[in-house]
């Protein structure tokens, strides 16, 4: 609907509501009144809006339509719009189901055990439980994960065997474990005896030796990979799956080896609820030393092939680097990023002949460690545990003036060796992993010099930088290099900073000078 002024000639739009709503309240005043509220027509701001809201598609298309083309959208009229539609509700992700034994037996079964006997079958029934769920996982990281990436050609086949490792012969281990369990289960629910069962079986998980002990190179490997997209659209709409229960792949992957922790826990839950003259006493007590003694050569074989990986990584700038020593290393200690006192992000390796200093670079995509100093042998090693404030780190000029940069968290490493003449100041982050890092260093040295053992004498009490104080607090580690012996050698900013409170006063005058010149 439009009007016409008394020219004949159109008028505007605003022009035309105003028409509509004088012929509108024209036409009120001829009608009976009524108590039904009406939307006033001066409040409309567009010609859409004198359509009423029905649940006609087809209208409130129109509607929307006459909207956009006063809006000037250059869309044509006569092409409906789409209407507008709420994203679909993600899955919800899958849920393990979580029943306790207990909660399988109706009310007659449940009043015949006693309190003792239902926390025992508990155990047992959490054991059972959990061989189940490593069996689904394992079977979901190969069906989920390996096949399709192998089919879609994601990754080689080489890269996905160095990644997934051998799954196919860690699931038969499991279910034939769970097998042995669903046949000692009476018709009641309950496991008599399951100690044997479980001596017998354990001797097994030796296989995973290998499969643990490539874990490290399997991560780098997978997080290498990562930076394909490819790769990464495909894990992220893994993902988002229901199945994934919001876990990514490392995490499945990861699974086996926190199950093997779990044993021991759960065989010992299973022993705390049994009577000591029950038949299987014996046999748990028995089950736990063997799982403990699997473990623990999992644990060395995974530490030697941790250890060999970064040796491998090692980068030498020259071979008079390259200590003999390093051949004997069979363990890494500890390791971590520090800083030096120029700020420098160091890598460093505790191994247990070797300290080693390195500098992270990338070569050709890959990850080295390129050694920066020469290691030091844990025999000639001295440790210096420093108090909050005893150094000042960082060489700017800023800290010259400042009070800002006294440095905390640090400790101090030496060589008692007079040719090699290293002595580097470390800073940590905070006091629990500077503790972990005297701890392993101070562990490390007593393996090689007994406690009754002598060492180098340490230099006068004179020299500040040098002086060792007790300190009751630790951090991580910031390794922080300071050749604080090539006293001659230093540059012109370390002679800067030492000196800040003859630089400040020359300044001042400085300043003072040009302030005067300028006026």
């Amino acid at each position: 609907m439009v009007a016409y002024d008394e020219l004949g000639s159109l008028v505007p739009i605003k022009r035309t509501l105003q028409v509509i709503d004088y012929q509108n309240q024209a036409n009120k005043e001829s009608e009976e009144p009524s108590t039904k509220r009406v939307r006033p027509l001066g409040r409309v701001t567009s010609l859409a809006n004198l359509i009423s809201p029905v649940k006609n598609g087809a209208v409130r298309r129109f509607g929307q339509t006459i909207q956009a083309s006063f809006r000037g959208d250059g869309k044509s009229p006569g092409v409906p719009q789409k209407p507008c539609s709420k994203a679909a509700a993600p899955t919800p992700p899958k849920r393990r189901n979580s029943m306790l034994w207990s909660e399988t037996l109706d009310v007659h079964q449940k009043g015949t055990f006693s309190t003792k006997e239902i926390k025992r079958q508990e155990a047992i029934f959490e054991l059972y439980r959990g061989e189940q769920d490593l069996i689904e996982d394992l079977q979901l990281a190969r069906k989920a994960y390996h096949d399709p990436m192998l089919k879609l050609s994601i990754m080689s086949e080489e890269e996905l065997t160095h990644i997934f490792g051998n799954l196919d012969a860690y699931i038969p281990l499991h279910e034939d474990f769970l097998a042995q369990l669903t046949k000692a289960t009476a018709p009641d629910g309950t496991v008599g005896r399951i100690g044997q069962i479980v001596v017998d079986w354990l001797p097994r998980l030796n296989a995973y030796k290998n499969y643990c002990s490539n874990q490290l190179a399997a991560k780098a490997l997978l997080d290498q990979k990562k930076q394909d997209p490819r790769v990464q659209d495909f894990l992220q709409r893994c993902l988002e799956s229901p199945f994934s229960r919001k876990l990514d792949l490392w995490s499945f992957l990861d699974i086996p080896r926190s199950r093997l922790v779990k044993y021991p826990l759960l065989l010992k839950e299973i022993l705390r609820h049994t009577a000591a003259e029950h038949p299987d006493a014996a046999s748990l007590e028995e089950a736990i030393t063997i799982m403990q003694g699997v473990l623990s050569d999992i644990n060395m074989k995974k530490g030697e092939s941790e250890c060999q990986y970064y040796i491998d990584k090692l980068e030498y700038l020259d071979d008079k680097q390259r200590d003999p020593l390093i051949e004997q290393c069979k363990s890494l200690l500890c390791h971590g990023e520090l800083r030096n006192k120029s700020g420098t992000k160091l890598h460093v390796f505790l191994f247990t002949e070797l300290l080693v200093l390195t500098r992270p670079v990338t070569r050709n995509e890959r990850q080295c460690f390129q050694v920066y100093r020469q290691p030091i042998p844990v025999h000639d090693l001295l440790l210096d545990d420093l108090q909050d404030g005893d150094v000042r780190m960082g060489g700017s000029f800023r800290g010259a003036f400042s009070n800002s940069d006294k440095a905390k968290n640090i400790f101090r490493v030496r060589s008692q060796d007079p040719s090699q003449a290293q002595s580097h100041t470390l800073q940590v982050n905070d006091v629990f992993h500077k503790q972990q890092w005297l701890n392993c260093l101070r562990s490390a040295i007593s393996v090689h010099r007994p406690l009754g053992e002598p060492s180098a004498p340490s230099p006068p009490a004179s020299d500040a930088r040098s002086k060792r104080r007790p300190s009751s607090i630790s951090a991580i580690v910031h390794m922080e290099e300071a050749d604080e012996n090539c006293l001659k050698m230093d540059s012109w900013v370390d002679i800067f900073v030492k000196r800040q409170t003859t630089w400040r006063s020359v300044g001042l005058v400085f300043m003072c000078v040009c302030v005067r010149a300028y006026y």
